[in-house]
């Protein structure tokens, strides 16, 4: 298996270097050379196997000679461990053929957990069967800033570095990134948004001198691995449901387009999704982009479901590439159209992505209004992401598909905004009831890139 960039520039690599570098040397994003297809038969197999059993199987087909089977699933057996549910993403339904996939009772309480908790045991693995040593540096607008220093936290090949927007953050997001007292992981607070943020990383991933010179890797969704160990989530949901004998239908809160775009990974492996829909918050400029075909960033207004407040969708790019042909030149040319303002997606292209994707949005009102509705009718409290989704699916679903909406944080997790839509505050698992009152490490930086690159290299370890 080979994985070569979007932008058609960089070297074809394996799985173990992709998953390693992260972000191509020209930019781009990396993604399989080829789509592995799983029979109907294969699917049907995975019906009352464990989460880790259908992660093996689905996944293994890409690692091409990396990992040993028993390494592999010694590194899925771990990463999972710590989950609060012993289904790992268990299902329930909210009304009549429409279902709630709770991705949230990883460590860190999100879906990110998901993929995180794998890609940190790969990369020790990987890291130290060749004696290597690198450097994390990540964005985020929440979520996964925290699952990636849960994940690497106190290993030994690793260096973390988180960035984050300074006070856009929920206070429990950022206290699960600037508690850990590991040595080896590092919270920044950054001045600016999350697209600064996240601008600054592929920065750093595009100064090839210091890139080089700290060993630099991403855990964003721009790391294959990431994508790929969310795929795992849409066969046991889709198969639970029913498949491969009956379709099924997804709705998925996003703002960076990764969780999404795993999604349509698994329909191109064959299982089969009727409907995949994108969810939006306020800001909507996926919505946007596929419905008019103009993806034009217009400034990034803070929500009370901040982890999609994002207007540079980095995944999108992938999709991008297929739906122009897998042209790495056009989607070089849209990228370098984005840096001017925005581009405006070829008709072909427009129409290939309509023909995979729905998409709707959501108010801040309608968000707040979904909470209320959900816990007084079915009991469920809802984070605000995934009240997003939910409203968006009741929408955009008919009647004889059943419609999974991804549950992608517990709502503790954003205790303020449940209460003031719910009047009911969310509390904490046991397991991180202390979080309130441990001691905090965090440091504030300015959107500054070489500030940051002379913070790294000063607190890295040798």
């Amino acid at each position: 298996m080979k994985y070569i960039s979007t932008r058609g520039k960089a070297p074809e690599l394996t799985f173990e270097d992709a998953m390693l570098t992260g972000l191509a040397r020209d930019g781009g994003l990396y993604v399989p050379a080829e789509i592995p297809v799983m029979s109907a038969e294969d699917i049907r197999a995975l019906g009352g196997l464990s989460y880790e059993e259908t992660a093996f199987r689905v996944m293994w087909p890409y690692l091409g000679e990396t990992f040993t089977e028993d390494e592999f699933r010694a590194c899925i057996a771990r990463a999972y461990t710590g989950f609060g549910h012993a289904a790992r993403a268990p299902m329930v339904q909210l009304e009549p053929n429409h279902f709630l996939l709770e991705l949230f009772h990883g460590p860190t309480l999100a879906f990110k957990d998901f993929a995180m908790q794998l890609i940190g045991q790969l990369f020790q693995t990987a890291l130290q069967k060749n004696g290597r040593k690198v450097t994390i540096v990540g964005a985020t607008s929440g979520d996964t800033g925290s699952a990636a220093i849960e994940a690497f936290r106190g290993l030994d090949n690793v260096d973390v570095f988180i960035l984050f927007p300074h006070g856009r953050v929920s206070e429990v997001q950022r206290r699960q990134m600037t508690t850990p007292a590991d040595k080896n992981v590092h919270a920044l607070a950054m001045d600016g948004d999350f697209d600064d943020c996240q601008a600054r990383v592929k920065d750093m991933f595009n100064h090839f001198d210091f890139r080089d010179d700290v060993g630099l890797a991403g855990v964003n969704s721009i790391n294959w691995a990431r994508v790929l160990a969310q795929v795992v989530y849409y066969f046991t949901a889709a198969v639970s449901l029913g498949a491969p004998d009956r379709k099924v239908s997804f709705t998925v809160p996003t703002g960076n387009f990764g969780d999404i775009f795993a999604g349509y990974i698994a329909r191109r492996m064959g299982l089969p999704i009727d409907k995949l829909i994108v969810a939006t918050n306020q800001n909507d400029i996926l919505h946007r982009c596929l419905s008019t075909g103009e993806y034009r960033p217009d400034g990034v207004t803070p929500s009370i479901s901040p982890s999609m407040d994002i207007q540079v969708s980095s995944n999108f790019e992938r999709a991008l590439f297929d739906a122009l042909g897998r042209d790495g030149a056009a989607v070089s040319q849209l990228m370098d159209e984005m840096k001017a303002g925005g581009f405006t997606v070829p008709q072909g292209g427009l129409q290939h992505l309509q023909e995979l994707f729905l998409s709707g949005r959501c108010s801040e009102d309608e968000t707040r209004e979904t909470i209320r509705d959900m816990l007084a009718q079915t009991g469920e409290l809802l984070c605000p992401h995934t009240a997003v989704a939910v409203k968006v699916a009741r929408e955009l679903r008919v009647a004889d598909v059943p419609m999974v909406s991804l549950a992608t944080a517990h709502p503790a997790k954003f205790p303020d905004a449940v209460e003031a839509a719910s009047g009911v505050r969310p509390g904490l698992p046991p397991r991180m009831a202390d979080l309130f009152d441990r001691e905090e490490r965090v440091t504030r930086v300015a959107n500054d890139l070489d500030q940051i690159e002379a913070l790294i290299r000063e607190r890295r370890s040798a």
